[in-house]
C-alpha cells in the first residue's frame, strides 16, 4: 500500500480526522541511517506525528519541526515534515538497541527517556511559532497529544506504530483524531474518542490485516457522521541537500578554514544529518570559494 494521507470530519464537524501510510518512508530512513529496531520505531512514529501535525496547516511551504530531546540511549530524534507530504529525520544514535518492553514490544519509551518534545511551526512567513512540553513517557504518540493539548488547547487522540521486521519496515502510520473549538465543550466526545482510540489493538496490526485507512477510521468514527474526503495525498521522504547548498554552508567558514582544508585534507567532506547524503569538495572546488569571497571583498570594500 503507497504511503499515503487522507482527511475527514465526523460529528457535525466537530471532530476533525486524519491518518496516515508511512510504511516505505519509514523503510527509507532506516536505510538510509542503519538505524537499529527501535531506533526505527522511534524515527518513524515521530515522522508520523509531524507529517499529521503537518497537515493542518494552510499556506504553502509550511513545515513543522518535531524535536525529540530525551536522556535515554537514542540522544534524541529530530523530524521535518511538510504541508507537500514530504519529511526527513534522523536519530541520534541510530545503533542504539534495548531489548522488549515487558509487552514484548520495542521498549521506545526506555529508549528515549525523559525529557522535553519541542515543535517548531514555519507557516511561510514571519517568525515561526515553537513551543515546549515535557515528555509523559517517551513513547512519541502520548507525548505528541500532550503537546497539542497544553500548547495548541486541541484536546487529541492519536495512536502511531512502527513494525520492524528481520527484513524492514513492513507497516507503519498513525491516526489523529482533533475536536475542534466548537465542540470541545463537549467532555463526553472527548472521552469517547480517548476511549476508542485506546481500544485499538494497535495500529501496525490493522494495516498488517490489509485494512485500508478509510476502514480504520470507519471503524472508529463511523456512527459519528464521518465524512472522508475523496482527495488523498502521496508522502514521501523527501531532503532537500544539495551540493550547492554544502559549497554554501563551507564558504561561510571563510577563506583561512578552507585554506586550512587545502592542506590538512586536500578537500572537504560533508554528510547530511536528516539523509545520509555524502557529498565531496575538491581542493579546486575549496579554491574557487577562496576566490569568490576574496572578489567579494574587493566589491564590497
Amino acid at each position: 500500500m503507497a504511503d499515503q494521507l487522507i482527511r475527514g470530519t465526523a460529528a457535525n464537524g466537530g471532530i476533525k480526522a486524519v491518518g496516515v501510510i508511512t510504511t516505505r518512508l519509514t523503510e527509507e530512513a532506516r536505510v538510509r541511517h542503519k538505524l537499529s529496531y527501535v531506533a526505527t520505531a522511534a524515527l518513524g512514529r515521530t515522522m508520523a506525528a509531524g507529517l499529521l501535525m503537518a497537515s493542518s496547516m494552510k499556506r504553502q511551504g509550511s513545515r513543522v519541526n518535531v524535536r525529540v530531546k530525551g536522556d535515554g540511549p537514542l540522544g534524541g530524534i529530530l523530524a521535518d515534515a511538510g504541508l507537500d507530504g514530504t519529511v526527513r529525520g534522523y536519530v541520534g544514535n541510530p545503533a542504539a538497541e534495548l531489548p522488549p518492553n515487558h509487552k514484548g514490544k520495542l521498549d521506545v519509551g526506555s529508549a528515549v527517556g525523559g525529557g522535553y518534545l519541542y515543535v517548531v511551526r514555519d507557516v511561510g512567513y514571519g517568525y515561526p511559532y515553537s513551543s515546549t512540553v515535557e515528555l509523559v513517557s517517551g513513547e512519541i504518540g502520548d507525548d505528541v497529544a500532550h503537546y497539542l493539548l497544553n500548547s495548541e488547547q486541541t484536546p487529541s487522540a492519536l495512536v502511531l506504530g512502527v513494525f520492524v521486521g528481520q527484513h524492514g519496515v513492513t507497516a507503519a502510520g498513525g491516526i489523529l483524531l482533533q475536536v475542534l473549538p466548537k465542540a470541545a465543550k463537549d467532555e463526553e466526545l472527548v472521552a469517547t474518542l480517548e476511549s476508542r482510540v485506546s481500544a485499538l489493538s494497535g495500529f501496525t496490526p490493522l494495516l498488517q490485516a490489509g485494512k485500508t485507512l478509510a476502514e480504520i477510521l470507519h471503524d472508529l468514527l463511523g456512527d459519528m457522521g464521518l465524512n472522508i474526503f475523496p482527495e488523498s495525498q502521496m508522502l514521501r521522504f523527501h531532503c532537500g541537500c544539495s551540493f550547492e547548498r554544502v559549497l554554501g554552508a563551507l564558504k561561510i567558514l571563510g577563506e583561512a578554514e578552507l585554506e586550512d582544508m587545502i592542506v590538512k585534507d586536500n578537500g572537504a567532506e560533508a554528510i547530511c544529518d536528516f539523509c545520509g547524503n555524502v557529498y565531496h569538495a575538491t581542493s579546486d572546488d575549496l579554491t574557487q570559494l577562496i576566490l569568490d569571497l576574496q572578489k567579494e571583498s574587493l566589491i564590497s570594500g
